[in-house]
């Protein structure tokens, strides 16, 4: 009882120091033992298992005082967090809506060379690190395909346009809101437009929605553009 405070003292930092002072205070309190006296064997034995049972009683309470590191939860390497969406999605943002009022240029894919549709959405991903095709054809058919509701379309979805609902001749980003900028030839510029605007022999209509950022979620689906 006397070493109590002791041992507790060391068992943080030698489990094994603490058997050998255990196992000589045992000894010591027996004195020396005859091999040639049973009971003097007995005492011996009776020590030994007296310093192994304290020596695993601070291991246990050694162990049991180590902190633990709180279990950390995995999450998919293409699942961006709110913060992190709502940055990437100010970035596109901004960046579409700095090329308004350039001018259109069939094939332009710049600020000083002017941009058409396609050139406008090759360009504006290429700020996210995002790589698409060239043309407007070959962007409806990257990523994913959405149903045409607005209510499940976020920044940086691409809309298409045709006249035919098998031919997209016309693309352009969504910037939420129910607004989409997009290199119009018609206007000579790029412009912001609402989706809802009211139909023209001029407007392309409205075909389809694709997703082509990482983080597709839930509302996406992969019938095809509607």
């Amino acid at each position: 009882m006397v070493m109590t405070p002791l041992l507790r003292r060391f068992a943080p930092h030698s489990v094994a120091l603490v058997a050998t002072l255990a196992s000589s205070v045992s000894t010591m309190a027996q004195g020396p033992a005859q091999l040639q006296d049973p009971k003097a064997a007995v005492g011996s034995a009776s020590g030994t298992d007296g310093a192994a049972r304290l020596a695993a009683s601070v291991a246990r309470m050694s162990e049991a005082s180590t902190p633990r590191p709180a279990p950390r939860t995995v999450r998919p390497f293409t699942d961006l967090s709110l913060s992190a969406r709502g940055l990437r999605d100010s970035i596109l943002v901004s960046v579409a809506r700095t090329a308004v009022g350039t001018r259109y240029v069939r094939g332009g894919q710049s600020f000083e060379g002017g941009f058409d549709c396609s050139g406008l959405v090759r360009y504006v991903m290429a700020a996210l690190h995002v790589p698409v095709p060239r043309t407007a054809a070959q962007q409806a058919a990257t990523g994913l395909a959405l149903q045409r509701d607005t209510t499940r379309l976020r920044p940086g979805d691409l809309l298409t346009f045709g006249h035919s609902p098998r031919s997209v001749t016309h693309i352009g980003i969504y910037l939420g809101n129910g607004r989409y900028v997009h290199a119009s030839s018609v206007a000579g510029q790029v412009i912001e437009s609402p989706i809802d605007r009211p139909r023209s022999p001029l407007i392309k209509p409205w075909r389809g929605s694709r997703r082509i950022l990482s983080d597709a979620g839930a509302d996406s689906g992969r019938k095809g553009d509607s």
